[in-house]
């Protein structure tokens, strides 16, 4: 990680890294619900959720990657001047 001239973490990379094991945490906490369950209709559901929150952790990473390699576009957005 970066650090900077006092010597501490970039929060940014911390936040990331602490929002993504939540969701993977809350993914395998959910499939284990799930596993526990009878089949049926709430255990299809818990298992889509489980599915949903691995990929948004997935996605996230993505994410965070690609901000990270691409320069921000600056917009500047033109006033008209009113009379």
């Amino acid at each position: 990680m970066n650090t900077n001239n006092t010597g501490t973490f970039d929060m940014g990379k911390v936040v990331f890294l602490y929002r993504s094991l939540a969701y993977r945490n809350a993914a395998a906490d959910m499939l284990r619900k799930a596993r526990k369950l009878p089949r049926g209709a709430e255990r299809s559901a818990a298992r889509r959720y489980a599915t949903a929150l691995r990929d948004l952790a997935r996605t996230e990473a993505w994410l965070e990657g690609r901000v990270a390699d691409e320069p921000r576009p600056t917009h500047r957005l033109k006033v008209a001047a009113s009379r």
